[in-house]
């Protein structure tokens, strides 16, 4: 079979729109799911056993269940309770949601990490919890997470991908619509690929870049 890439070259400014908002919805999710997944999980390491119990309960459900059916409940389920939310926000929204998930067990990962004379050492001081978390511990806590973050905005950025199934036009969604009209299926979901693996591999080796500096020698 001889592959003809001429008849999606015309819209080819399609891919590229599509390839943008990729990058700028993933952004904005793993921005709202890092803040989420940082608070959820410094909560999974309060000595206070109920409030580790939900943070615990949350990471648990998220990472168990499909990233689709969260998108599901929340695009087509909260109408039947009265929440109607445009396409987009509601594939934010679940796509935060799920990131928040994982961050939080890395964040609590990145927090145990850290050593706990650091912990004894801020209590001396007079630090209270809350002092010694934010000047003390989360700082150290996020440069070790920072290779584990790295992979969740890569993961991130191809699950976008199910964002078509809410008729969201990021770059799966493009591709389709491209294949409908050119009927070059291959073709099509080929360059769609090889634009994911571009961007994973630029965010890939950014987020390298920003490990090394980031590194303590």
């Amino acid at each position: 079979m001889m592959l003809d890439f001429s008849s999606i070259v015309p819209y080819w400014h399609m891919f590229v729109t599509g390839a943008v908002f990729t990058v700028k919805a993933s952004i904005l999710a793993v921005t709202l799911g890092s803040i989420m997944g940082i608070l959820i999980g410094a909560l999974r390491v309060v000595p206070v056993k109920p409030i580790k119990g939900l943070a615990a309960a949350y990471i648990y459900v998220i990472r168990g269940t499909p990233l689709l059916i969260q998108l599901f409940l929340i695009y087509f389920g909260l109408p039947s309770l009265g929440i109607n939310l445009p396409a987009f926000t509601a594939g934010i929204i679940g796509l935060s949601i799920n990131s928040a998930g994982y961050v939080g067990e890395i964040v609590r990962g990145g927090i145990e990490a850290v050593p706990k004379g650091q912990w004894e050492a801020a209590k001396v001081l007079g630090l209270s919890y809350l002092g010694t978390m934010r000047h003390i511990i989360l700082p150290q806590a996020i440069r070790n997470m920072l290779p584990a973050l790295g992979n969740e905005f890569v993961t991130l950025i191809k699950e976008s991908s199910l964002l078509s199934t809410l008729a969201i036009a990021e770059l799966t969604m493009v591709g389709q619509q491209v294949r409908s009209v050119t009927y070059a299926s291959f073709e099509t979901f080929i360059m769609v690929g090889l634009i994911y693996l571009c961007l994973t591999s630029f965010t890939s080796i950014a987020l390298q870049l920003i490990e090394k500096r980031w590194q303590v020698h």
